[in-house]
């Protein structure tokens, strides 16, 4: 799935950011997408906490192997050693169980997501263990396809937006903040660009 909004967002970002005025071109078609699958855009975020884009890829390759399907169930079913020798930290396997737990249990109340706002979801999200702000923001993003979400906690948008606006200075949370504040209401968008100007490869979760 791509976002109705994409053509829209890019243009006005265009038209109103000297940055993504160059950057946006640079990369053609590609936008940000979602896999339709709640469960697994949650399971890859906690997957990719605190490591590269490409070390969070390797992982979760290896991951996915061990289900026939990527479905709570399935995932309730693995042993630890087995998603230990996948990579991930004895935290992760926690986090992951706990998060099919809360699928299984149907706990999770997917369909309803869409009638409530941003921080409404946040909320839902952040109750479940290993479930951040910041795995919270990358699911707006990635499987809700929220427009305007600004992961602050995010060190990939930090550093973008360090090297596309300040000469690759450190900046602050409140001068990222300032920065993105001329994207509204499209920093869902920006944000992808601000990865993409770091990363070759599309991020996606």
């Amino acid at each position: 799935m791509t976002p109705a909004y994409w053509d829209a967002a890019c243009e006005h970002l265009t038209r109103k950011d000297r940055v993504l005025r160059r950057l946006i071109p640079r990369f053609g078609d590609a936008c940000l997408q979602s896999r339709g699958d709640a469960f697994v855009t949650l399971a890859r975020s906690i997957v990719g906490q605190q490591i590269s884009v490409k070390a969070a890829q390797s992982v979760w390759e290896r991951f996915e192997a061990l289900p026939r399907r990527m479905t709570p169930a399935a995932v309730l079913k693995l042993k630890v050693d087995d998603m230990r020798g996948a990579g991930l930290s004895a935290r992760k396997v926690e986090y992951l169980v706990d998060l099919a737990l809360h699928f299984d249990a149907g706990k999770i109340h997917v369909d309803d997501w869409v009638a409530m706002d941003d921080e409404s979801i946040i909320a839902e999200l952040v109750a479940i263990r290993g479930i951040g702000r910041w795995t919270a923001e990358m699911f707006l993003m990635f499987h809700l396809l929220r427009p305007d979400v600004l992961p602050l906690d995010d060190v990939g948008l930090i550093k973008g937006i360090s090297t596309n606006y300040f000469s690759g200075e450190p900046v602050s949370r409140s001068e990222a903040r300032e920065v993105a504040a001329g994207w509204a209401p499209w920093r869902s968008v920006a944000t992808w660009y601000m990865w993409r100007s770091l990363e070759p490869l599309p991020v996606a979760y």
